[in-house]
């Protein structure tokens, strides 16, 4: 249980809540299911996808316990099933054809997209799930819990700013370079899935820890 935070602690929680609620998972989804919608849509799109990520982020980072305990699951199955789900986005970022973003968003609610998939589970990923949950389940300082909710508002706060950014211009941006930036990302995001359940399989007692 923490009772107290280090800088190094401090640290590895902004790049688990960066790559859990970070804009580069949802980034390119954004844009392509965007694309053709009007301005003031997209506008729409953007504060729905940011204040539903935002809003399920501080649900679980302020009652991930209680929710935890309630249904009998362990951190270690979390993080298990985070991983599975997780490696399953990173495979079809790397391997899924490129789409049609007119088809994408054909016939369907654009608001209800913005909820998902874009805010779950793009926005906020399995990663961030795992790691707002074990910030819930682990924090029992206020003051731990005070450093830690106010990083996660700081990568809420870059979210905006990257969104916000991107859809201005979006028409410039090269859809080439950004196809192959998702692709090698993918393959970041596959590690950082079998990682999850690495960390799983040892905190259940299966596997004996991994250093990383």
């Amino acid at each position: 249980m923490e009772t107290s935070i280090t800088a190094a602690g401090a640290i590895d929680t902004f790049l688990v809540l960066l790559i859990g609620i970070g804009p580069k998972l949802a980034l390119v989804p954004f844009l392509e299911i965007t694309a053709s919608l009007d301005p003031a849509v997209k506008r729409r799109v953007l504060r729905k996808m940011l204040t539903t990520a935002a809003v399920v982020a501080v649900t679980l980072m302020v009652l991930g316990e209680l929710l935890r305990a309630l249904l009998h699951f362990t951190i270690g199955s979390l993080s298990i099933a985070g991983g599975v789900i997780l490696l399953v986005l990173a495979v079809w970022m790397v391997l899924g054809p490129p789409t049609d973003s007119s088809h994408r968003t054909a016939g369907k609610d654009p608001m209800q997209l913005a909820q998902f998939p874009l805010a779950v589970p793009y926005l906020l990923n399995p990663v961030g799930i795992v790691g707002l949950m074990t910030i819930s389940a682990e924090a029992k300082s206020l003051s731990v819990f005070a450093v830690e909710f106010g990083i996660l508002v700081f990568v809420l706060l870059l979210d905006v700013v990257v969104f916000r950014w991107a859809n201005r211009v979006s028409d410039k941006l090269d859809e080439g370079r950004m196809l192959v930036t998702e692709k090698v990302f993918g393959f970041l995001i596959a590690a950082i899935a079998v990682q999850l359940v690495l960390d799983g399989l040892a905190d259940v007692g299966v596997i004996a820890p991994i250093p990383h």
